[in-house]
């Protein structure tokens, strides 16, 4: 595996993996640091939690390096992705897939330093990954897989921490599932158009005209779902104001988005990032002060 060491190709390459947007890996971080957190009671291992911050932003990193690779033939036709590096040629095929193997590589060295429980399910974790990005020809719910990728480190951060996986983990799993599927369906609205006319699906595209109904049913679904959380695990009033800061961000998501005006389908998208940041806040402070 070689890359090309020039500083043209290094830019390229920190373009490929999403450096000057690091909104993703926020949004894969938070539910991570939501499960480590829980699964700690509030101190969770210095380098279990090492472990998965840098291995977040490696897998993330490797999603948008072999999500670019898929749409190599498309993105040069979007108006928002047209100017990524392999759209344009900067970036070869070869190059982008070795980048991506060397990622995945670092972060499987991480994780090769906790058991075998989180090294075993890191494998789907890289599968997820990897699927991803050729969803959208296939099937109208790439979103969803997107979702049980985002997920994935839900599962992986209880088995480093406790050993195991509780029943627990898939009521926050599909919860935060249900959350990716919402947002990343805002997202694909602002490209519904140019998808439509390159022959791809989404979630966007399947829901038409009832795409904000139904986003606010998914994103009160994955509400309830955290409002169980919080019930089954007796969490202090600390976590139910987090939780109610997230219900005001995603109502105000859905007024802004009321005319569908691109712009503002892609702030909502960035703003559950908030919702992410109050959610983990309210646990922190529970176990902290609770």
């Amino acid at each position: 595996m070689k890359l090309i060491l020039n500083k043209d190709h290094w830019q390229h390459y920190a373009q490929l993996m999403r450096l000057n947007k690091p909104i993703g890996t926020y949004l894969l971080l938070w539910p991570t640091l939501w499960a480590l957190w829980i699964a700690a009671e509030g101190v969770p291992n210095w380098w279990i939690l090492v472990v998965f911050c840098f291995g977040v932003f490696l897998m993330r990193s490797a999603g948008c390096v072999i999500n670019d690779f898929a749409d190599r033939d498309f993105d040069a036709h979007v108006k928002r992705t047209k100017q990524r590096p392999l759209a344009q040629d900067k970036v070869s095929s070869k190059e982008a897939i070795t980048l991506f193997l060397i990622l995945v590589l670092m972060a499987l060295a991480l994780v090769l330093t906790l058991n075998w429980l989180t090294i075993g399910l890191s494998v789907i974790a890289v599968l997820l990954a990897a699927m991803y990005p050729f969803m959208k020809r296939y099937t109208y719910y790439p979103q969803a897989v997107l979702g049980a990728a985002f997920s994935w480190g839900i599962p992986m951060a209880f088995a480093a921490v406790t050993g195991e996986v509780p029943n627990l983990v898939w009521l926050l799993y599909i919860s935060t599932l249900l959350w990716v599927l919402a947002y990343d369906t805002l997202y694909g609205m602002v490209d519904r158009e140019d998808d439509i006319r390159l022959g791809l699906k989404s979630t966007a595209i399947l829901f038409g005209e009832m795409d904000l109904v139904v986003i606010s049913v998914i994103q009160g679904m994955f509400l309830f779902g955290m409002l169980l959380v919080g019930q089954q695990l007796e969490l202090s009033i600390y976590y139910y104001c987090g939780w109610i800061v997230a219900l005001a961000l995603i109502s105000r998501q859905m007024w802004r988005c009321r005319k569908r005006e691109e712009s503002e389908c892609f702030n909502a998208f960035l703003n559950n990032n908030y919702i992410g940041m109050v959610l983990f806040l309210g646990l922190v402070f529970h176990y902290w002060l609770g």
